[in-house]
């Protein structure tokens, strides 16, 4: 399962925060532990550089793309591999969505489209949608047009 899916700035104010099975009182733990460990490792770190961590027994992917910090934490079946991939389609997605590597402003900016392009993606903890394409006709509120 995909536990948390957050994005901040680089000032490490959070964006968007996703948590699926994570109870309400370790939201902050996570939280203070993702933006530190990202603030420490992604200040040198180039565009879409994927990072690897573990902590409690889950997997940690994380990377920057523009001024924006993506983390992704997972258990289970998701470990780094599966979090890699998604943590590709997230920034694919953004970089889509933005025309390019987003700064704040951008992304606040386009912040509507982003949410419900993350809601494509990533659903209650699965990940739903890898294609692109399908992915923006989603966005669109148009239905597939194959099954």
């Amino acid at each position: 399962m995909l536990l948390a899916m957050l994005i901040s700035n680089s000032e490490g104010n959070i964006l968007v925060e996703r948590f699926n099975g994570v109870p309400v009182e370790e939201r902050l733990h996570w939280r203070t532990f993702l933006v530190k460990l990202g603030g420490e490792n992604l200040k040198d770190a180039k565009n879409e550089e994927l990072f690897v961590a573990s902590h409690k027994s889950v997997y940690v992917v994380y990377t920057m793309l523009g001024d924006i910090h993506i983390y992704l934490v997972g258990k289970d079946e998701y470990d780094e591999l599966a979090l890699s991939e998604v943590i590709f389609i997230i920034t694919t997605t953004l970089k889509d969505v933005c025309g390019k590597p987003p700064n704040e402003r951008l992304f606040l900016d386009k912040y509507g489209k982003i949410c419900l392009s993350l809601d494509e993606i990533v659903w209650t903890g699965v990940m739903e949608n890898t294609d692109k394409e399908r992915i923006k006709r989603l966005v669109r509120l148009k239905p597939p047009t194959e099954f």
